[in-house]
């Protein structure tokens, strides 16, 4: 009987619709973003208004770490338009790998958000793995709804990166980690990939269902882009 049960979930996991786990992704990084923009100490306005794109990292597991997945997925949106001047376009597919944030993890899900914060990190992230640090110039992100962001270290720093865990919401350095586009997971959630850029763009696609929330959620708190 205990074989029986373990088995079951197994096939049905096997059978189900390949677009499903990123659809789930895409509703998961709505309801982080949704919740952590509702905090009183949350990303600094400002910040927010002058980012290029967002990532959501949700819900990333430290086993999956330790037994070797190596990885926490989630999504890139962008603002769309020349020079990213746009509203928020599609999402496209991200896995972030390496380095030791792993060892951050603890028993608990951790969600991750990044900020992009100018057109050279958004153009790197749509084409190629950026390793953070390396790459692309990285900081931990100031918290606080009216923090001051005019330090020389958030005013250089081309991703900034945050983490949620056991209810806090703080700025958390990532540098030796990557960030790089999930093709498989673009092409299962669109039956196709035209490329991260196309997609971020909206230029090849439309904004699939799942991820409205996460659309919303930007829209409304920060609907256009301020430099």
């Amino acid at each position: 009987m205990t074989g029986l049960f373990l088995w079951s979930p197994s096939f049905s996991a096997k059978d189900r619709d390949p677009a499903s786990t990123e659809e789930r992704r895409l509703e998961n990084s709505g309801k982080v973003m949704h919740e952590i923009l509702n905090i009183p100490d949350d990303i600094p306005q400002d910040l927010l208004d002058k980012a290029r794109c967002v990532i959501v990292m949700p819900s990333v597991l430290k086993a999956a770490f330790v037994f070797g997945g190596d990885y926490g997925r989630g999504t890139m949106v962008c603002r769309t338009g020349e020079h990213f001047s746009g509203p928020w376009g599609p999402p496209a597919m991200y896995a972030l790998e390496g380095g030791s944030f792993g060892f951050q993890i603890g028993g608990e899900a951790t969600d991750f958000v990044f900020l992009v914060m100018n057109d050279r990190g958004a153009n790197s992230l749509m084409h190629t793995k950026v390793r953070l640090g390396g790459d692309a110039s990285a900081a931990a992100g100031p918290v606080g709804r009216s923090a001051s962001a005019d330090t020389d270290a958030y005013m250089r720093a081309e991703i900034l990166s945050y983490s949620r865990a056991r209810g806090v919401f703080a700025g958390v350095s990532l540098e030796g980690s990557t960030l790089r586009p999930d093709e498989n997971a673009n092409r299962k959630l669109y039956g196709r990939s035209p490329g991260t850029a196309a997609i971020v763009l909206g230029s090849e696609v439309s904004t699939p269902p799942a991820a409205e929330s996460l659309l919303a959620a930007l829209s409304k708190s920060s609907p256009e882009l301020r430099r």
